[in-house]
């Protein structure tokens, strides 16, 4: 074997290594241990998609500095199973890496996001990733600014679903009611089902309790969520100053509300009144 000659083709053509293998007949492992161990790398006047860092050139004076980008370094995984991979170490939720990876219905996400993670390639770089994190590697302000984000426009449905339906009244034998009309009788039913833990950013929610009257789960506290960010909406991008205003209003909204019920509680049966003041007046 011309292991100078692999060695040119790889550092001057943007072959992969998994072809390069079949190409020459060599086991992939044999491959990526000697790339390893004597430093192969690409031509660096070409662009190298398989860099495990691009890091920005000195910045000239006044300039703002560019940040590092990481890119998986993994010639076995495509550019949306490397997303998938980066957004799962974040989230920790394969339905959510997955819409983001590939954009696609929650339906989709849902038994495609799974049957990414048994995968085995895709797991021994998330099992990668994971050792990196554990180093600190990607914190970042940008990573509290998100994880902040998320709290704040977290929204109920994401984590349960509720509703109501009918249900037929039943009759001691528990077979349908039939009216005079020869319809079903029915009666209807509210209900609230929780998503299974697979299905949710587990690390919005702060409590998970089990009582006399049920189960309940407490989110992380979105009123000061909302106070930090309106700190910084200079570090938000136009659509997130647009849903954290939503958001606050939202909340002021329901806290106006609250109040009213408050005062529709009181001993006094009487009408509550309620003065709007225009700006300046006394």
């Amino acid at each position: 074997m011309n292991w100078d000659q692999v060695r040119k083709e790889y550092e001057t053509s943007k072959i992969t290594l998994k072809a390069l293998a079949e190409k020459h007949d060599i086991k992939i492992g044999t491959l990526k241990s000697r790339k390893s161990r004597e430093g192969w790398s690409r031509d660096p006047t070409k662009k190298d998609a398989t860099k495990t860092e691009k890091v920005a050139t000195p910045s000239k004076r006044m300039q703002p500095k560019k940040e590092p980008e990481i890119v998986i370094d993994n010639d076995e995984l495509n550019d949306k199973q490397k997303m998938f991979c980066l957004n799962y170490i974040k989230y920790f939720n394969a339905t959510k890496a997955y819409q983001k990876a590939y954009g696609c219905a929650y339906s989709t996400a849902r038994v495609e996001g799974h049957r990414h993670l048994t995968k085995p390639n895709i797991k021994r770089e998330i099992e990668r990733l994971k050792a990196e994190q554990q180093q600190s590697l990607f914190l970042d302000g940008k990573d509290v600014l998100q994880k902040y984000i998320d709290i704040a426009f977290a929204d109920i449905t994401d984590f349960v679903e509720f509703g109501q339906e009918k249900r037929p009244e039943l009759d001691h034998n528990l077979e349908p009611m039939i009216d005079e009309n020869g319809d079903e009788i029915t009666y209807s039913f509210s209900y609230v089902n929780f998503k299974n833990h697979d299905e949710v950013d587990g690390t919005l929610i702060t409590e998970v309790k089990k009582g006399k009257d049920g189960v309940s789960i407490k989110l992380a506290d979105k009123m000061k969520a909302l106070d930090f960010l309106s700190k910084y909406t200079d570090l938000l991008s136009e659509n997130d100053k647009k849903q954290l205003q939503q958001e606050k209003l939202k909340m002021d909204i329901q806290k106006t509300k609250a109040e009213i019920d408050n005062l529709s509680d009181d001993k006094d049966d009487g009408p509550i009144e309620i003065l709007i003041k225009r700006k300046g007046e006394g």
